[in-house]
């Protein structure tokens, strides 16, 4: 990338200083026309020719200059989007409970876009425009040092206004960005769930929302077009106001023979050339802090460092026995610091057995698969697998010990095949054989063969061109492939009709076979068939034990919620 600079850099002296002579040389042309001698038509011939050759050579130096600076804002951009989708993706689930998704692309797309150019492309015409403007400055004093002092007066206000703008543009661009980011959130969030747009016929409400945060937008914009108007206004005055100085004081110094008519003529070029890339300038200094603006966020995701590691840690040279403890776990999420979750809940899962989970609605127990996986740390307590606690261990170790198969199964908008082989460690080591056996043993291969690519079928955007039970299915064959000591099935089961259920119960059946399950589940089929029940009631485990001697606990919590068919048949 830096001998790409350099390169391009030289090439813009070059160019420059072609562009600087330019005005030097018609000044010369205009004087040799105006000139009486007879070799003028020979002079005229002879300077055209090597002007030719030099709007040549600095077209390609131009050329040059451009390919190479757009070329390495691309790597620029590119390499600056690769970093920040590390560090968003990196990140602890609860960033992602702060941060919505909407506005997290927008940050990688349309803010390193502009950091990208205000850094590339635009330093390359700043760094052009004061080469040109030192150089227009510099044979502007060679020409006529009286004019240049009257030119020089006009200057100072309007660097000292560039400033004053360059610091608004800066700030509006933030809240530009901001502002858009939130309406690219609400764009994202309705489009992914257009069904349920759809279903409650809210398509109108859901424009008027959308058209009320690009409103906002709108107006920042405006705010930011007014500044702009009035900037560009000053500035176009301002030079007006340059060339109105020097063609009167030139045309005074003229009758006093002071100056000829070809030495007004280039100064007025250099005095165009030093207003241009004056104008060039403010402009680069403008892009320039709009594109701090844009960074700022840019800088605070890539800087920031995840609270849960995705890597690192102890990983234990022993076998897996799938042991699994909760000591005295105080828990709430950091959205809602205040309401607790779990207070001092203690459970051991024994390895090898199937351990149920049940409770209220909003009782935890979805979170206490979440802690296992180390989605989230508890405040207080630990948790313990094979007596080592999991703060310990290598987070992408301890979750491959991990399956899970949840109610509403994510899937990529990808092929069969591909969203199955994503629960092997090594996805490439993964052969088709080895896909038809998973899809086999999780009762998915009859209708996967059924579609005519078989195997290839996209499966749509979250798995939604397939059932509730086929998609249940491809996430069981997921986790065979994935071949995990500890299973998590969260209510796996329970959204399904009789017979996807009993399809889907077949498979996690062969899945369950010698491996550590939690299962969170609503339905007493499932239930029943558990080593051992965990009854979750304000934020402790309030019963724990097989099914036939909760049942006899008279008043006791598993027995209420199973009359209350909060456990269904």
């Amino acid at each position: 990338m830096l001998h790409r600079l350099c390169c391009a850099v030289g090439l813009l002296l070059i160019s420059s200083g072609i562009s600087i002579s330019i005005p030097f040389c018609i000044g010369k042309v205009i004087d040799t026309i105006y000139s009486d001698s007879e070799n003028m038509t020979a002079t005229l011939t002879y300077i055209c020719q090597v002007l030719m050759c030099v709007f040549v050579i600095g077209a390609a130096c131009n050329m040059g200059r451009i390919y190479i600076m757009n070329n390495s804002g691309n790597i620029i951009v590119k390499n600056l989007r690769e970093k920040l989708f590390k560090s968003i993706v990196r990140q602890e689930i609860g960033f992602f409970d702060k941060n919505k998704t909407g506005e997290l692309i927008n940050r990688l797309s349309t803010d390193t876009s502009l950091v990208g150019r205000s850094i590339t492309m635009n330093v390359s015409d700043g760094l052009r425009a004061v080469a040109q403007g030192v150089g227009g400055v510099g044979m502007m004093l060679y020409v006529s040092p009286k004019l240049t002092g009257i030119v020089v007066c006009v200057v100072p206000p309007l660097i000292l206004m560039s400033r004053y703008y360059g610091s608004y543009q800066k700030k509006i661009t933030k809240n530009v960005q901001d502002s858009l980011a939130n309406a690219t959130q609400v764009a994202e969030e309705r489009i992914s769930n257009i069904r349920t747009v759809r279903a409650f016929a809210q398509e109108n409400k859901e424009i008027a929302a959308y058209n009320s945060k690009i409103e906002h937008v709108l107006q920042l914009m405006q705010k930011e077009a007014a500044a702009l108007g009035l900037f560009w206004g000053l500035t176009g005055f301002t030079g007006n106001l340059i060339i109105l100085s020097v063609l009167y004081s030139g045309g005074i110094m003229m009758q006093s023979s002071m100056i000829t008519v070809g030495e007004l003529s280039s100064f007025l070029l250099y005095a165009a050339y030093a207003t241009v890339s004056l104008s060039g300038m403010t402009s680069f200094y403008s892009e320039l802090m709009k594109g701090i603006g844009a960074s700022a966020r840019i800088w605070e995701l890539t800087d920031r460092v995840p609270q849960i590691p995705i890597s690192g840690g102890l990983i234990p040279s022993t076998h897996t026995a799938g042991s699994i403890e909760f000591k005295n776990i105080m828990f709430s999420y950091s959205t809602r610091a205040e309401s607790l979750i779990f207070n001092d809940l203690s459970l051991t899962v024994p390895p090898g057995q199937i351990t149920a989970v049940v409770g209220s609605s909003g009782s935890g127990k979805s979170t206490l698969g979440s802690l296992l996986l180390r989605f989230y740390d508890p405040q207080n307590g630990g948790i313990f697998l094979d007596g080592h606690n999991i703060k310990t261990l290598d987070p992408h170790w301890l979750r491959n010990q991990i399956g899970t198969v949840s109610q509403e199964p994510a899937l990529f908008s990808c092929s069969i095949a591909e969203n199955i082989v994503y629960g092997a460690p090594d996805m490439d080591a993964v052969t088709p054989a080895e896909i038809e056996s998973a899809a086999r043993k999780a009762n998915a291969i009859n209708f996967i063969k059924s579609f005519p690519n078989g195997f290839d079928t996209i499966v749509g955007e979250r798995g939604l061109m397939l059932s509730g039970g086929q998609r249940q299915r491809l996430a069981i064959a997921r986790a065979i492939l994935k071949d995990p000591k500890i299973l998590l099935l969260d209510e796996a089961t329970s959204a399904l009709d009789a017979e996807s259920e009993f399809l889907v119960q077949d498979a996690l059946e062969k899945l369950m076979v010698d491996r550590t399950v939690i299962t969170i589940a609503h339905r007493l089929s499932t239930i029943r068939s558990a080593n051992q029940i965990a009854v979750l009631d304000l934020g402790a485990v309030a019963e724990l034990g097989p099914y036939q001697e909760l049942m006899k606990i008279q008043n006791g919590i598993f027995r209420k919620l199973v009359e209350r068919q909060t456990i269904t048949q």
